[in-house]
């Protein structure tokens, strides 16, 4: 696969924007463990190689295990996630996956019964931020180094 259009030199303007939401999302209001959970899945979703790369790597820094990172794709399926973590994943899915969901009540309740209404938007904003990555990335065919 060739690498299209360099992005962070085609715009440093837009890159200098999207670095900046990428700053604010890390001081919000979601742990760090649950957030990378979140970026890898929505990366799974969206086949962006580059993003599981990175963000595989920095999952275990953070202490991940192999077995949850292995299962993620299949975390309905398994029971080594909290259901704060399923609730979370569910609503990266059904936002990632918003034209066919809808972001419907069965998604969303969980979502509620485990985030605070500040924690939901936090949370809205980090998926919508790696979505933006991940359509930057696959677009432009950015490759992990």
């Amino acid at each position: 696969m060739q690498t299209r259009t360099d992005f962070y030199t085609a715009s440093p303007d837009a890159m200098k924007a999207m670095r900046a939401l990428e700053a604010a999302v890390g001081k919000l209001s979601i742990e760090l463990p649950l957030l990378e959970l979140v970026r890898l899945r929505v990366s799974q979703i969206n086949g962006c190689a580059f993003c599981l790369d990175m963000h595989t790597a920095d999952a275990r820094k953070g202490g991940e295990t192999e077995r949850r990172l292995y299962t993620l794709s299949a975390w309905r399926e398994t029971p080594f996630f909290t259901p704060r973590e399923r609730a979370a994943l569910a609503w990266a899915e059904s936002l990632t996956l918003v034209s066919q969901t809808r972001a419907e009540d069965e998604d969303y309740n969980p979502l509620a019964a485990e985030f605070s209404a500040r924690e939901q938007v936090d949370l809205s904003v980090a998926i919508a931020t790696i979505n933006s990555w991940n359509r930057l990335a696959v677009g432009f065919r950015k490759m992990p180094k």
